[in-house]
């Protein structure tokens, strides 16, 4: 994986080496630029999807993009957190907010603009114009 900021490559890292005053990510996996200080997450090991502990949550993202991918999933996760529809129905139907793929529905890998997007899509709803 290559930093798409600087074009380094990015390197497998434990949380204490990004979040030192934040025990409790210590132990998780992060891809990093050491360059520029871009990273993600990793999705925890799990045999039923192979994951193996090293596969990105979504691109390596710097400070204004992790903000941004924030503020969107906040303002989206209650809609299938809260039990008003599945999480499945909820992603389908940002989806089709957006006009994309279902398949390419992650917030992970969306850029500024299209989080900004996410954000109106849900602001809107949560104001009364539902979805669907």
């Amino acid at each position: 994986m290559s930093c798409p900021y600087c074009n380094a490559p990015a390197e497998l890292v434990r949380g204490d080496v990004i979040y030192r005053g934040r025990p409790e990510l210590h132990a998780k996996r992060f891809w990093r630029c050491a360059p520029c200080g871009a990273h993600v997450g990793c999705h925890a090991p799990n045999r039923r999807f192979g994951y193996d502990g090293t596969q990105p949550l979504g691109r390596l993202a710097n400070a204004s993009l992790r903000k941004a991918k924030a503020r969107a999933h906040a303002l989206f996760d209650p809609f299938w957190q809260s039990g008003r529809m599945s999480r499945v129905d909820a992603y389908t139907w940002l989806a089709r907010e957006l006009r994309i793929d279902v398949e390419a529905c992650h917030i992970g890998e969306f850029d500024e603009a299209m989080c900004s997007r996410v954000e109106e899509i849900c602001k809107r709803w949560m104001f009364g114009a539902g979805p669907g």
